[in-house]
């Protein structure tokens, strides 16, 4: 239905008027939408208008299609619309993913055998558990914030972790800058959280031979400072002389916790970093975002030169991610006043936490 008015419960065309000139209305099953001429740039079209069409319940994208500038009203909502299908798929897939990776730290015959996957529980739960665990920190901070969000998509891949990670995403138009602080800080922080916890029971585990480890068994990783420092306060070894053992695999996901934790602290296009660095420092997040990919690029040249190529292609990869990474653009808000002094100080200690989680050759190949 075309039309150049619209229901009383959504922002009239005349209400947009300051930044969107409205030639017609169309009410959709999805919402509403206003075709028209911005009267300003894209970005700031929103912007203006966010807050008129939050207030009615509703958030606003803005569009160009076949020819014509269109914004896109949908209804609000932070419940969750039925059940999560999807979310709860890839979940399972990715907990069977992780439970065969961990069958080979174990060093499991599951060919021969297998129900043996069920034994690398512990692995596939310390693993899931830090990923879960920081993308509910960015969930539960959206929900406080009242953004739309989704819950944790799992990302399964038959790797040796067993999954790439997973993400949440947001639906909504970020109502300020402290809204998006704390919607990116919230992972990390919460994320690291549970690292230490899980760097802590597995530390306490004993070690396990690695004769019969296979896949696994030319790997090594790197701990990074923070495992470093907790392994030394509880005096527990995380390499040892005989070759023939290797850390309890829990440990590992404390290991994913911190290798995750850093680089979502990268701050470029929509990671968390991104979205920190963002809210502390406004539109200065272009040079920031220039300067990572240089720095990493820099990271694999020096491991190349002096570290026989270890970790030198893993961050040079990184460095083109974050190139792409940062062409895709940043999160945008609302309101665009600055946070105060006590965000800024969580911004500095998520620096902090970002650089004990850093590890020059996180991981590498030794056969």
């Amino acid at each position: 239905m075309a039309a150049t008015s619209v229901p009383a419960d959504v922002p009239d065309p005349d209400a947009l008027s300051e930044a969107f000139h409205v030639y017609e209305v169309e009410i959709t099953d999805d919402g509403v939408r206003y075709y028209g001429e911005p009267l300003t740039v894209r970005d700031e079209v929103v912007r203006r208008l966010a807050p008129t069409f939050r207030q009615a319940g509703y958030r606003v994208t803005m569009n160009y299609e076949t020819g014509e500038f269109v914004l896109v009203a949908t209804e609000r909502s932070t419940s969750i619309d039925g059940v999560p299908w999807l979310n709860l798929l890839l979940f399972f897939v990715t907990a069977a993913t992780t439970l065969f990776a961990g069958s080979q730290w174990y060093g499991l015959p599951v060919v021969e055998n297998p129900l043996l996957l069920l034994q690398a529980w512990p692995f596939a739960v310390s693993v899931l558990g830090v990923l879960a665990v920081h993308e509910l920190g960015h969930y539960a901070l959206s929900r406080r914030h009242e953004v739309q969000a989704t819950l944790p998509y799992f990302i399964p891949i038959p790797n040796v972790l067993g999954t790439l990670g997973a993400v949440i995403r947001m639906k909504d138009n970020i109502p300020s800058r402290a809204a998006l602080f704390d919607i990116g800080v919230a992972g990390p922080l919460a994320g690291v959280g549970a690292t230490v916890v899980v760097t802590v029971i597995g530390l306490s585990l004993d070690p396990i031979s690695v004769g019969e480890v296979s896949l696994v068994a030319d790997l090594e990783l790197g701990f990074p400072l923070l495992i470093q420092a907790i392994a030394a306060l509880m005096g527990e070894p995380l390499h040892y002389s005989d070759p023939g053992l290797m850390v309890n695999p829990v440990l590992v996901g404390g290991w994913v916790g911190a290798f995750v934790t850093f680089l979502n602290l990268l701050p470029v296009g929509q990671l968390d970093g991104a979205h920190v660095a963002r809210a502390v420092v406004g539109d200065h997040i272009g040079t920031v975002q220039r300067v990572v990919p240089l720095a990493l690029f820099g990271l694999a040249g020096y491991l190349y030169v002096f570290a026989d190529g270890r970790g030198a292609f893993l961050w040079a990869l990184w460095g083109v991610l974050t190139l792409v990474f940062g062409l895709a653009g940043g999160a945008t808000t609302v309101d665009e006043s600055p946070v105060g002094w006590k965000r800024q100080a969580v911004a500095v200690l998520t620096l902090v936490v970002g650089a004990l989680c850093f590890a020059p050759v996180p991981i590498a190949l030794t056969g």
